[in-house]
């Protein structure tokens, strides 16, 4: 079974989570069959250590881990191949990959220039 964990940074406010779960639950009907969860790196739950252990109990023997991080900064390039090492410590029946921050895909880097010129090109409230 494979499994994709969805990683991002947290935060204090609970509503900031709102569009990574309306993502994660959009990647669920996107990929029936396959295990989708969110994984926090500081202030919310689960973090990558328990969503990763959820995984392995649940069956999953493929695991990609994708960084919701708009580019690839000291948590993604240090602390999260850390924590995905200590995944495969771990739960060595699983394989464990860690894929490159959503940022950097060219699909997203157009998705958020053409919000950009919607938001751009959208006509301004009266003061």
């Amino acid at each position: 079974m494979r499994g994709l964990i969805l990683f991002a940074h947290g935060a204090r406010d609970a509503a900031w989570a709102t569009p990574l779960q309306a993502s994660a639950q959009r990647s669920r009907e996107l990929l029936p069959g396959t295990v989708v969860e969110l994984a926090f790196l500081e202030f919310m739950s689960p973090d990558l250590a328990a969503c990763g252990a959820a995984m392995a109990e649940k069956g999953c023997t493929e695991v990609d881990v994708l960084p919701l991080f708009l580019g690839a900064g000291g948590h993604v390039r240090r602390d999260l191949p850390a924590q995905v090492d200590a995944l495969r410590l771990a739960h060595p029946g699983v394989q464990w990959t860690l894929r490159p921050a959503a940022g950097e895909s060219p699909r997203l880097i157009e998705a958020m220039a053409l919000v950009a010129l919607d938001l751009h090109q959208a006509p301004t409230a009266a003061p």
